[in-house]
This record gives structure tokens, C-alpha cells and sequence, in this order.
């Protein structure tokens, strides 16, 4: 019988960082193109809960990036922010992705246990913005015009809470599921700012969608995405592009492969 031999394996042109910051650690998946930079440098896609979804991320712009003219996905570079965690999602998200709430707003939990600590999200977003990026920027040629923030669920509600208060940070904000209805008050005042600090002559871009068998989630997830769309509409800023999109037959798990794939081509549709 021939030997056989075993070997991890591991995602081509990949990496992991551990960074630090005020004493919380966070792992850092980085996926880079194989094919040559444009003089602009690489789009670069910022995406939460690592752990979950960046394979998926990173293989779906590798496949489909090979035919940009056919895929309308052009070559980017993937950073994933996760956790010390071999689970797809990690505790430690409540607080990163969170505005601080009551534990008495908070909705049941489904474990029945109690929530872990949440309203970090300020913190977080300074650390993609002060440390993370500059980061990148100095070890991978990027392209600082074409730079996108993806998130589910929670993420979803940390890119809306990204959006509302530093607007100009990313060009391209993703946000799928969002749970709105934590602590929804409060990101409604954080919404009720954003029509004054738009530009004109700055275009930034929001994809707002969810899966169509949400609708029979307690959260309302389809409902209030669907309304913020509407309303970021009427700001009637032409800085400001908005599109609500709901997927058949996907729930609010199952929809994280087909928006990932929606998501990329969303990303892409400035780069060609």
C-alpha cells in the first residue's frame, strides 16, 4: 500500500496577523491577488466575522476575478477581522459591533443566557480607522479611493454605524441582515446626522439586503432594511447611492454565500 501523507490546508496567498488593541485581540485574515497590481493598487474589501466568511470571500473574488468582463468581479485584496477562535463567530463580536445599551433594551437571548458585554462599536471603528488601515496601506499596494466595509447581522449594524458617524471612511458599505432593532433609538439618532455630513462631490455607496425568509424573524430584519433604504433615498443627495436587495429562498444564515457574491460584484462595479 503507497504512503500517504497529510497536510493542512491552507488558502493560496493567505495570512494571519494577531494585533492588539486596548487590550482586546483581534486576528487578522489578509488574502492578496495573484495577478500583478494596477498603478492605483488593489480595491481592498474590510470584512467582519472573519472567522465565518472569509474563505468564502476570498475564493469567491479568486474564481470569479479570473473574467472580469464576464463576472463583473475585478482582483481585491481581503482582510478579514476575527477572533482566537476556531468557531465561525466569537463572543467578543457583541462588544466590537455594538452601541451601548441597557441589558433591560436588550432582546431575549435565544440560550436564555445572559448577553455578552456589548457598546464597543467607537472603539472598534478607531481601530479599523487608526491602526487596521494605516496598516494595510503600508504593507499592500492599495487603492485608499476603492476601499469597502461588509457585515452581517451585527456587522451588518456596525457598517450602518460606520456610515452614519465617518461616511468618507470606506467608499463601499455593505450591509447584510443588519440588526437594527439593537438599540434602534440610539442608531437613530447616529441616521438623523448623516444628511449633514454628505458632499455632493463625494460619492460613497450603501447595499442594504437581507434573505427573504427573514420576514418571519422576530427582528423585523427586512422591514426596517427596507425602510432605512427608503429614507437614506430621500435624503436626495447625489453623493449618496443606495440599493436594497432581498434574496429568494435564503434565510438569515443561508444567505451569507449568495450575498457574499453579490457583495463582491456591488465592490467591483467602480473598478472597471
Amino acid at each position: 500500500m503507497e504512503k500517504i501523507t497529510f497536510e493542512s490546508v491552507v488558502i493560496p496567498r493567505s495570512q494571519r496577523r494577531v494585533m492588539m488593541y486596548r487590550g482586546r485581540e483581534y486576528h487578522i485574515f489578509i488574502s492578496t491577488p495573484v495577478e500583478p497590481p494596477p498603478p492605483s493598487g488593489f480595491p481592498v474589501i474590510y470584512l467582519l466575522d472573519a472567522n465565518s466568511v472569509f474563505g468564502t470571500m476570498t475564493e469567491a473574488i479568486r474564481a470569479q476575478s479570473r473574467f472580469p468582463e464576464r463576472t463583473g468581479v475585478y482582483p481585491a485584496i481581503v482582510v478579514g477581522i476575527g477572533y482566537d477562535t476556531e468557531m465561525p463567530f466569537h463572543p467578543s463580536r457583541h462588544y466590537d459591533f455594538t452601541l451601548p445599551v441597557p441589558r433591560s433594551q436588550l432582546p431575549p437571548s435565544p440560550d436564555g443566557k445572559e448577553w455578552p458585554e456589548q457598546g464597543g462599536a467607537k472603539a472598534f471603528l478607531t481601530f479599523i480607522e487608526e491602526v487596521l488601515k494605516p496598516t494595510i496601506a503600508r504593507d499592500f499596494p492599495v487603492d485608499a479611493s476603492k476601499q469597502t466595509l461588509f457585515g452581517h447581522s451585527l456587522g451588518g449594524l456596525f457598517v450602518l454605524f460606520a456610515l452614519f458617524t465617518q461616511p468618507y471612511g470606506f467608499h463601499n458599505y455593505i450591509a447584510g441582515s443588519p440588526s437594527i432593532i439593537w438599540n434602534e433609538q440610539k442608531l437613530l439618532e447616529k441616521e438623523r446626522l448623516l444628511a449633514g455630513l454628505l458632499q455632493d462631490n463625494r460619492q460613497i455607496r450603501l447595499l442594504l439586503a437581507a434573505g427573504e425568509l427573514e420576514h418571519t424573524h422576530a427582528s423585523l430584519v427586512n422591514a426596517k432594511a427596507q425602510a432605512l433604504a427608503e429614507r437614506m433615498s430621500a435624503i436626495g443627495n447625489d453623493g449618496l447611492a443606495v440599493e436594497y436587495r432581498e434574496f429568494a429562498n435564503e434565510s438569515h444564515i443561508s444567505v451569507l454565500p449568495v450575498l457574499i457574491s453579490h457583495a463582491i460584484r456591488f465592490a467591483s462595479s467602480t473598478n472597471a
